[in-house]
């Protein structure tokens, strides 16, 4: 049972150690070109994925003073470029 709750706690350590062990058994898997598609999953992929999950790490309070705050802005530039015509 304790090794169990160890790798509960430790999974994200594991996980690492697992994938640089199968790119250390099979390498080709990751080259351009290959079936992972680096030049895809890194440029958009994993920069998207990245992205979502700071997004999902933001608290209420600020998101929603965010949210609040776009529109806000869009209709000020929106009226003062209006003056012009």
């Amino acid at each position: 049972m304790r090794l169990l709750e160890r790798m509960r706690k430790e999974w994200f350590m594991i996980g690492i150690v697992l994938a640089i062990a199968g790119a250390k058994l099979k390498p080709s898997v990751g080259v351009n070109g290959g079936p992972l598609k680096p030049e895809i999953t890194v440029s958009y992929i994993a920069v998207a994925t990245i992205f979502f999950n700071s997004g999902l790490s933001l608290k209420t309070e600020f998101a929603d003073s965010r949210l609040h705050a776009s529109p806000c802005v869009f209709c000020s530039d929106f009226n003062q470029g209006s003056w012009w015509k």
